[in-house]
């Protein structure tokens, strides 16, 4: 049989690779259980994606494709073992060729989820909170590391370095591949939140691409929101992640029109926002706040719900909304946390106003490079009736984007603007 060169009407080469991005996370996971090494697992998983793209060009893709995965790359490394340890003759390598020929099952705790217990593995106090967080998210969803270096808003091969230095640790530690023991938890769960945030994040504003939303990352961080839920499900800050989460995802299908182009915020079509999940985040905010241990999941979930209640834009109530970051920044200070404080100061007192906040952080390093601060300044700078100096910001922050959508929202902005 020739090789296929496209998939109902698309090329085999993009459906394959979807594919692979949907099923990454859960194969990996399985994989990491099965062999117990991160390393390994990547390269197996890698040589498995290079048969998938030959093997599926000729004869379609399977019907469980995360299964053929599985199979190929478990094959694949206890292949490596076998040669490695038939050659080497070591004792460590022929137990583990032993270990994976005649897997043991209390190895795996009994928790259901690979993928949870691949982030509470990932998430281990040993590890650096940073290296907890990028090597998760690489391992979890595939996130290249120049992704994490977006989200980190830090330099590429200070994210290589710390991958590097972590799966090390963990090879070196014997960390189990577990979820902790319930008394545990809780020193692992700020990490644990942030990771599955961030997941979100990248899958609901993609930092690169041709495309705004991966619907297959956010719909993953909402399901193991819904999973530590479960685990402990009087936890507020658990609570407020879901709720946030949720909040933020009942507008996916207003972000983008039948076009293709992004539509801010203010420009939705509101009709088009998910009345179920905007219902079930609010409930679970609710009952967060009744906990009366406020937290910065909750409050940013809090402010995510006044934007969803608002059923106009000029409704949206910018006060408020500035005092919420006001206490988010008291609680856990970040540069993006300050940028959006910002720009709720510059909505409800005035754009001048909220560019004098912007000029207090324009110096700082982490925001330097950030589109999103260029794009803030470029529209507080349109409200002030400065268009010059808008286009300029504007023309700046076009420089430092990498999602195909949002160039092209903000070269329609900046066509907009008279100067």
């Amino acid at each position: 049989m020739g090789t296929i060169d496209r998939i109902a009407g698309r090329p085999a080469a993009e459906i394959i690779g979807a594919a692979f991005r949907r099923e990454y996370g859960r194969v990996f996971a399985s994989l990491v259980a099965y062999l117990g090494d991160f390393e390994l697992a990547e390269d197996a998983l890698q040589e498995a994606f290079a048969t998938a793209l030959s093997r599926w060009s000729d004869k379609g893709i399977p019907e469980r494709p995360g299964a053929w995965l599985t199979t190929v790359a478990r094959n694949v490394a206890v292949d490596w073992v076998r040669h490695s340890a038939m050659a080497a003759r070591k004792s460590t390598e022929l137990k583990h060729l032993e270990e994976l020929e005649r897997p043991d099952p209390r190895r795996i705790d009994d928790f259901p989820d690979d993928r949870l217990r691949l982030i509470f593995t990932c998430c281990h106090p040993s590890l650096s909170e940073s290296a907890q967080v990028a090597l998760t998210l690489r391992s979890l969803c595939g996130l290249t590391t120049a992704d994490i270096a977006r989200l980190f808003l830090v330099p590429e091969s200070t994210v290589a370095q710390r991958l590097v230095r972590a799966k090390r640790k963990i090879r070196v530690a014997k960390i189990p591949y577990q979820v902790p023991d319930p008394d545990a938890l809780p020193e692992r769960l700020a990490t644990v939140l942030e990771v599955v945030y961030l997941l979100f994040t990248e899958g609901y504003a993609a930092t690169s691409g041709h495309r705004m939303v991966r619907r297959p990352l956010t719909d993953e961080a909402i399901r193991l929101a819904r999973l530590l839920h479960q685990l402990m499900p009087s936890n507020p800050e658990i609570m407020g992640l879901l709720a946030l989460m949720l909040l933020h995802d009942s507008r996916r299908d207003a972000r983008v029109n039948a076009r293709g182009e992004l539509i801010a915020l203010a420009e939705q079509d509101r009709t088009m926002w998910d009345d179920a999940a905007i219902s079930e985040g609010t409930a679970l905010l609710d009952r967060a706040l009744e906990r009366r241990l406020p937290g910065p999941y909750q409050i940013q979930a809090a402010i995510a719900a006044l934007h969803a209640q608002a059923r106009r834009a000029a409704q949206t109530d910018w006060s408020q909304i500035a005092q919420l970051y006001t206490r988010l920044m008291e609680l856990q200070p970040s540069p993006v946390a300050a940028l959006n404080r910002a720009v709720a100061i510059g909505m409800s007192s005035g754009p001048e106003r909220g560019l004098e906040e912007l000029d207090l952080l324009a110096d700082e390093g982490a925001l330097q490079n950030y589109h999103r601060l260029h794009a803030a300044r470029g529209e507080l700078l349109r409200r002030a009736g400065r268009a010059a100096e808008a286009v300029g910001a504007l023309r700046k922050a076009v420089e430092l984007t990498h999602n195909e959508l949002e160039v092209r929202a903000l070269q329609k902005r900046i066509a907009e603007t008279d100067v």
